[in-house]
């Protein structure tokens, strides 16, 4: 990306280097979309805390599904942390590119695991049919998962537009 010495000037940063390059990534960001960015982690690391909980007290004993709960809570505590930490700063320039990742592996988990859901109430996955012990956990299970695929998944939208934006100009 081409940023002329003016705009540099103009965004306070002069001359090159890791320093100018951070600036301008910030500069393309808005305030919703980090938002939607750390709303989203958020709600990753609530989907993992409620498998977390459902493994504890029902599933750990169950082959194969007892292992998926423990590590869907795994997965979602690193992706969520990894959102919530200024990984832009600590890599340097692949953290751009590491947040667009973490964000997408977000959206996959959370929507894989939706849909397992889904499928285990209506049929058997992996020998399991879910007899629907607990309807809250599901409920809570079902909702964060949606609002972490909305979440991140604008993030990403909004991240691709203005970067097609900022290319343009």
């Amino acid at each position: 990306m081409q940023v002329s010495e003016k705009t540099r000037v103009s965004t306070g940063v002069r001359g090159g280097g890791a320093s100018s390059a951070s600036a301008e990534i910030w500069r393309y960001r808005s305030v919703p979309a980090l938002a939607a960015r750390f709303l989203g982690a958020l709600a990753l690391l609530a989907v993992g805390a409620v498998h977390l909980q459902q493994y504890e007290l029902l599933y750990s004993a169950i082959p194969t599904i007892g292992t998926l709960f423990l590590l869907n809570f795994v997965g979602a505590t690193v992706i969520g942390l990894g959102l919530v930490a200024p990984v832009e700063r600590l890599l340097g320039r692949l953290g751009d590119a590491a947040v667009s990742l973490l964000a997408l592996g977000g959206v996959v988990q959370a929507a894989t695991a939706f849909v397992f859901l889904l499928v285990a109430e209506r049929t058997p996955l992996f020998g399991f049919k879910e007899p629907g012990y607990d309807p809250p956990a599901i409920m809570a299970s079902r909702v964060a998962e949606l609002v972490t695929v909305g979440l991140l998944g604008g993030f990403l939208v909004v991240r691709l537009l203005s970067r097609s934006y900022a290319a343009r100009w």
